[in-house]
């Protein structure tokens, strides 16, 4: 089922009309409380679940009920299931919040949409780029109302650094880098540093509880291990989407939204430490954009396991960003900076702040999180303010870049077609193969 771009751009379009069917809850609710599922409830899973304890949490899924412990014994009254699918044919659930490994996230959400429930999915909304377009695709076919888990996207730093750059406070904005200082090195590749890149060859005893055939999902079979389970999955590019999908997904949100990215028309980058099994260490992406509207185009630079390069005319002992993250926007004017999730946006140098004059705030705010904002939305049978038709392009600059660390050479992307067009052999890795059992369409 090619999705190709015409397509995905007819359902991202969609939500400008969006439409919801009278929902269950609304007839079949007493307190008019929408009644919330879990898959995937340990970890993320379980923070998301408390964040919309305003509802009723009705039933938890997850595949280890050891790492589930904690949101059993919380929600009591919750049914629980270790096969989503069984769950899923419940008519008493109007909406789930997914925290699965990526690799797992398009098959439930789209079981999800297709059965009529609302759905939250956390970060990056998919494995590989295909995914990202199906899973848009199918939210604006069933008008169901969804979210992509970046809690920054409902923060009040992306709509200040929108409003100042729209105002003209830097100029035009060509250059941007953006950077996650962190790496999976050493708790997400404790295995890699002593195995070189390989799978493990010994196979120990599958914890008690554990459903490894539901775990592996959509990836090739292989035995359980502890290097993958529970918690360094991230580090596999069978089942994580690497540094990339786990903050890039968060950063990017910012220049995505302030700079009204679409789709990039080359990716190149460097890298250090990936292997076909792992993904790297360190990585340096660069994407070219295309002009958009009144914006020209922009070189987008990713900096991964490390920091970009400290711009001329920053202030000596300026601290750039958050120490774990954050951009640097680079406008003709001058320059603007915030932290991972768009937090604490500034103009640089300080003397640019002060003279600053701040426009009106034009953007609506989100007053309570990022989980209740779905919920409202929901509710009111509106989209998400991160619905799939935004979130799943957002995540498809993670996967591309993804690619081309993996390709180890400069992709020409041809977004309408979804395709590249002079690395043949990429296009393996643009729409994977799954699992018999676990196919989309």
């Amino acid at each position: 089922m090619p999705i190709k771009r015409r397509s995905f751009l007819a359902a991202s379009s969609a939500f400008a009309t969006f439409h919801i069917a009278k929902t269950s809850w609304a007839e079949n609710s007493p307190n008019g409380k929408l009644r919330i599922a879990g898959i995937g409830v340990g970890g993320m899973g379980f923070s998301n679940l408390r964040s919309s304890e305003s509802e009723d949490i009705v039933a938890l899924c997850d595949v280890d009920h050891r790492h589930a412990a904690k949101a059993i014994n919380r929600y009591k009254d919750a049914k629980t299931y270790i096969d989503f699918r069984e769950m899923l044919t419940r008519d008493d659930i109007d909406a789930v919040i997914i925290a699965t490994p990526d690799h797992t996230h398009a098959a439930i959400s789209v079981a999800a949409m297709r059965a009529g429930k609302h759905v939250y999915c956390q970060k990056p909304l998919a494995h590989n780029v295909f995914e990202n377009r199906l899973m848009a695709t199918v939210a604006a076919e069933t008008g169901v109302t969804t979210q992509m888990g970046i809690q920054g996207h409902s923060g009040e730093g992306v709509r200040l650094i929108k409003e100042w750059i729209d105002a003209g406070a830097i100029g035009a904005v060509r250059e941007v880098d953006a950077w996650c200082s962190l790496s999976y090195y050493p708790w997400g590749h404790a295995y890699w540093s002593t195995k070189h890149g390989t799978r493990p060859t010994d196979t120990p005893a599958k914890p008690k509880g554990v459903n490894w055939d539901l775990w592996i999902g959509p990836a090739e079979m292989r035995p359980y291990h502890p290097a993958y389970h529970p918690a360094v999955w991230r580090a596999w590019r069978a089942f994580g989407s690497g540094m990339q999908g786990d903050r890039g997904a968060h950063t990017l949100d910012n220049v995505k939204f302030a700079l009204d990215l679409d789709a990039p028309t080359s990716i190149e980058a460097t890298s250090m430490g990936s292997t076909k099994e792992h993904y790297q260490l360190g990585a340096i992406v660069t994407y070219d954009f295309p002009e958009r509207g009144e914006h020209p185009p922009l070189k987008l630079r990713w900096y991964e396991g490390m920091r970009p390069p400290r711009p001329e005319g920053v202030e000596e002992g300026r601290v750039l960003g958050h120490r774990e993250g954050g951009v640097i926007f680079k406008g003709e004017k001058g320059l603007l900076v915030c932290g991972i999730y768009g937090d604490s946006p500034r103009l640089v140098p300080e003397s640019s702040m002060k003279a600053f004059k701040r426009p009106a705030k034009t953007l609506e705010r989100v007053k309570d999180g990022h989980e209740q904002e779905w919920i409202r939305a929901a509710k009111a049978g509106r989209p998400g303010n991160a619905h799939f038709g935004y979130s799943g392009p957002l995540t498809e600059l993670c996967c591309l870049g993804n690619l081309a660390i993996q390709m180890d050479q400069k992709l020409e992307w041809d977004s309408a077609a979804m395709k590249v067009t002079n690395v043949p052999e990429a296009n393996k890795l643009v729409k994977p193969p799954r699992r018999d059992g676990w196919e989309l369409g």
